[in-house]
């Protein structure tokens, strides 16, 4: 059993809290493109307020513990391991009372190279407790818009976590996918599921478009987000998205396994 104390160690060690390796560069200009509505960065989200860049930064100042100085625009961007820590327990509640409820759960990531493990561990857990843990659409196709142009890719599912993969460049079932933020996957597999009448998600994880894309359509979402995602903590500030967690969306893959092991532990979900 992981304590609170030696995970908070563990996050501060492995880069996930404190100084982190997305630039502050990176983030205020995620901030600036999320203030003109740019889409690349609204991840299916659609605000109902005007965020200025000054809003934005005030608001990631309060949830994630960025520096809220604006005139700090250059070195490693900092999260308080505290504020991940609180967002952590909120996460492993939610995941608790959708065990207890049995509730059809769908769990995807952008972030396939990295999270894949983090999130196959909690849909083991879930299924464990009498979750359904939907695949649908799987095999669709989703044209996406890339910096390369529209380029074609297909939904697939890897020890039940919904990930996209380039057409041709990984057969069905292997564990790598493509890094994504787009809100088209989710959509798709929820189109895919009401299409055939099928079971709709009551809880949505993960990260991304994934989140924001689900919480726009009124499903309940939670899920992880770096200091340069805006979107995430908008959508928890303007009450569609219900829980954010704060932390370094990309260290090794292996260091959020102690993550994983102390919110299925707080959710009382350990195997």
């Amino acid at each position: 059993m992981l304590s609170t104390g030696a995970l908070r160690a563990h996050l501060l060690a492995a880069r996930l809290a404190g100084p982190v390796a997305t630039t502050r560069e990176t983030s205020l200009r995620s901030y600036r493109l999320f203030a003109a509505r740019d889409p690349r960065v609204l991840l299916g989200l659609d605000p109902v307020r005007a965020w200025a860049e000054g809003d934005l930064l005030r608001l990631m100042a309060d949830r994630c513990g960025v520096s809220d100085d604006p005139g700090r625009v250059s070195g490693p961007d900092v999260i308080d391991p505290e504020r991940t820590l609180a967002a952590l327990e909120a996460f492993a509640e939610r995941l608790a009372g959708a065990a207890a409820r049995r509730s059809p759960v769908l769990i995807g990531t952008g972030h396939p190279h990295r999270l894949l493990g983090f999130y196959a561990g909690l849909a083991d857990a879930l299924s464990a407790a009498g979750c359904a843990v939907l695949t649908p659409a799987r095999g669709r196709c989703v044209d996406m818009t890339t910096r390369f142009g529209v380029r074609g890719y297909t939904l697939d599912y890897v020890e039940g976590v919904a990930l996209v993969r380039e057409r041709g460049v990984r057969a069905p079932g292997s564990a790598t996918g493509a890094h994504t933020h787009s809100p088209l996957p989710v959509r798709a597999a929820l189109e895919g599921a009401a299409r055939v009448g099928g079971v709709l998600p009551e809880l949505v994880v993960g990260d991304h478009g994934w989140v924001c894309g689900a919480g726009q359509l009124g499903i309940e979402a939670i899920g992880l987000a770096d200091t340069d995602d805006p979107a995430l903590f908008v959508g928890e500030a303007e009450g569609r998205v219900s829980v954010v967690v704060p932390l370094d969306d990309g260290v090794p893959s292996e260091y959020y396994r102690p993550v994983a092991r102390y919110v299925l532990n707080r959710a009382c979900l350990s195997q």
